[in-house]
């Protein structure tokens, strides 16, 4: 950073999970800490306990940053340039357009993006002129960017499928399995979907899958390509089919390897570069949101690539109610609701 160059002023939106100085995905404040281009100038959250421990925690790093019961009050006070919304989803449309009706620069925004998709349209037009970055963190894992290197330099020729395994639920958590299909597939647009959500009638009332189920599916790419979506828990994985090999890429992608049918070794492991900090892709999103602040451009998982990965999972709930029919995208009903699971105190 130039040392005539003012940090960037970071407000902090549900701070539940920042209240430690260990990185850790969702711990938003240790990213920011970690890049000096940036500086939290106030913190909201509806817990009077939850502001105090991130005081105590974080207080002789920012000195004196004040805290907020009150969303609308701190953007007023503050005048941020970015702003960080780590509430739950049922919170972050009307945050992120009071956010940038404020003049915000910049924002960083928790997974998953809403609860509808109407929701997710009005988040869509709020952010038509101010970089978004959702913090689908497998954008910026190591692993994965040489992964989608490695395919998009031809190791295994044009994509002819890609299948994801381990999908725990639809929304909350499945927007990280979209979003990952779609990279290792080059990132292409969507035209349909089609797919069924599990039955979830045997599990016990307050059970979470009831709340958000998981499901199966497909997802027809612009260029013909199909992508397909399993059910089940398990550590994320994928088979990324080629027309010249293929890659298994196991236990998200800790376990990667590349299959060529006429290779003397057909099956070999693949050299991906290892993860030597803790949760670096939080300091890389912040990076990543700083350079699109002060350059004007788009982040590595953009407005689009969020609305991408958030219709999918709404898609396969209007396929099921359909019969498991092909459904063109955008989805007509964009009122359909799947809510939060239980997120925090704010």
């Amino acid at each position: 950073m130039n040392p005539k160059q003012e940090k960037l002023r970071v407000a902090i939106a549900g701070c539940h999970r920042m209240v430690t100085r260990t990185p850790g995905s969702h711990n938003f404040a240790s990213a920011f800490y970690a890049v000096p281009e940036t500086k939290v100038v106030g913190v909201f959250d509806l817990g009077a306990e939850t502001r105090a421990e991130f005081v105590d925690c974080w207080g002789d790093v920012w000195e004196d940053v004040p805290t907020y019961d009150d969303f609308p009050k701190m953007l007023e006070e503050i005048k941020p340039d970015i702003v960080c919304v780590a509430t739950r989803q049922t919170m972050h449309v009307e945050q992120i357009e009071l956010a940038v009706e404020s003049g915000v620069r910049g924002i960083m925004c928790d997974k998953p993006l809403a609860t509808t998709l109407a929701e997710m349209d009005r988040i869509v037009a709020a952010c038509e002129n101010v970089p978004l970055l959702l913090g689908l963190d497998r954008r910026w894992f190591a692993r994965y960017r040489s992964l989608r290197q490695l395919i998009s330099d031809g190791d295994i020729g044009e994509i002819t499928s890609v299948v994801s395994y381990g999908l725990p639920n639809l929304i909350n958590h499945g927007c990280h399995s979209y979003d990952t299909l779609l990279a290792l597939a080059g990132d292409l647009e969507p035209a349909w979907v089609s797919g069924f959500v599990d039955d979830v009638s045997d599990e016990p009332p307050d059970s979470r899958r009831r709340i958000d189920p998981s499901g199966r599916g497909q997802i027809g790419l612009a260029n013909g390509v199909v992508l397909y979506i399993t059910s089940g828990g398990g550590p994320m994985s994928f088979d990324v089919v080629g027309e010249k090999g293929r890659l298994f890429l196991l236990n998200d992608a800790n376990d990667s390897f590349i299959w060529h049918p006429e290779a003397e070794s057909k099956m070999s492991p693949i050299e991906l570069p290892e993860e030597t900090d803790t949760w670096a892709a939080g300091p890389a999103m912040v990076r990543d949101i700083v350079q699109a602040v002060q350059t004007g451009g788009r982040t590595a998982c953009d407005i689009d690539h969020a609305r991408r990965a958030t219709e999918i999972g709404f898609a396969i709930h209007a396929s099921s109610a359909q019969g498991g029919a092909k459904v063109t995208l955008p989805v007509e009903d964009r009122s359909y609701r799947v809510e939060s699971f239980p997120w925090g105190n704010e």
